[in-house]
C-alpha cells in the first residue's frame, strides 16, 4: 500500500468518517473543513483513486481500506524499513525518545502478560 500524503491524508479522513459520500457532498465538507477548491478536492480524490484506497463509483466515494489498516500498514512498513523487522529495535527507539510514566509502564506489563496468555492458548 502507498503512503498517503498529508493532503491525500486529509481528506481520506474525511472519506473515513463518512463510509460513503457523494463527491458534491465531499467538496462540501472539504470547502467547509479544509478550505480546499473543488478542483483541489476532485485532483486529490483522484490520486487516492489511482493509489487504490478510494474508489468513485457513479459519484459515491467509498475507502477501499480502514484507517487501522492503512495505519497498521504504515507502521509494518517503518519497522521493516527502519529496524529491519524488530519490535524490540523499534520499542526501544520510541523509549529513548520519551520517558514512560509509571502507569503507562504498567499498561505495556499488562499488554505483554495478556498477549503471552493468548500465544499459550
Amino acid at each position: 500500500m502507498e503512503k498517503l500524503t498529508a493532503a491525500e491524508l486529509k481528506l481520506m479522513q474525511i472519506i473515513w468518517e463518512k463510509k460513503e459520500i457523494g463527491s458534491g457532498d465531499l467538496v462540501k465538507e472539504a470547502a467547509s473543513r479544509l478550505e480546499w477548491k473543488k478542483s483541489t478536492t476532485y485532483t486529490i480524490l483522484k490520486k487516492l483513486t489511482e493509489k487504490g484506497v478510494a474508489v468513485n463509483e457513479n459519484s459515491v466515494i467509498t475507502p477501499m481500506v480502514t484507517n487501522s489498516e492503512y495505519y497498521n500498514n504504515r507502521r509494518s512498513v517503518a519497522l521493516d524499513q527502519y529496524f529491519s523487522g524488530s519490535l524490540p529495535d523499534f520499542i526501544l527507539a520510541f523509549f529513548k525518545e520519551r520517558k514512560l510514566t509509571r502507569s503507562e509502564i504498567d499498561e505495556l506489563e499488562r499488554l505483554i502478560a495478556e498477549y503471552k496468555e493468548e500465544l499459550d492458548d
